[in-house]
């Protein structure tokens, strides 16, 4: 028996609120993590993406470094179970994220490169431009990054799956990430 499996991003919209399923890498190069914004946003993030239908979570991940990194990575444990709530423009998100630790391969250039460009496929048939850049872990405080936990908790990951629950007042936030 063959399935085919149609894209559909796990997502919906109830009048001026959307809730979103993603998956997130956490990707560490010894005292650096590797962050990415849209090329218009002024905000940073980890790299990730939405889970489709159908799809374990750690199959979307790799899938999502494949597209936006263009590199075959290794999904290793389930750090943080993250729901985000945020208001962008009028609209209201409810986002559920799983936050798995990444590896890259160890002849991955790059782990050389300080900063570089990916791309995010959008379901529109769209792309848009992807910065990716190593930040120190020393760096994170100063940086807008979203969701704001993780400019401390990325210093000390937990031994253990966490659930965190977050509430951010995000003005500027592009749905595009």
């Amino acid at each position: 028996m063959v399935i085919l499996r149609i894209r559909q991003m796990v997502t919906f919209e109830k009048g001026d609120m959307r809730f979103n399923y993603r998956v997130v890498g956490i990707i560490f190069n010894k005292n650096y993590v590797l962050l990415h914004r849209a090329e218009k946003d002024d905000f940073w993030a980890l790299p990730g993406g939405r889970v489709e239908l159908l799809e374990p979570s750690k199959d979307a991940l790799k899938r999502e470094m494949q597209e936006e990194l263009n590199v075959e990575v290794r999904v290793d444990r389930l750090i943080w179970v993250v729901e985000t709530f945020f208001k962008d423009g009028e609209t209201l998100f409810h986002e559920m994220g799983l936050y798995y630790l990444v590896e890259l391969p160890k002849d991955c250039s790059l782990c050389r490169e300080r900063q570089f460009l990916g791309k995010e496929h959008l379901e529109e048939e769209k792309e848009i431009r992807l910065i990716f850049k190593w930040f120190s872990l020393d760096e994170l405080e100063a940086l807008p990054l979203y969701p704001g936990f993780l400019r401390k908790a990325l210093k000390e990951l937990p031994e253990t799956t966490h659930h965190i629950e977050v509430w951010e007042n995000l003005k500027k936030r592009s749905k595009s990430v």
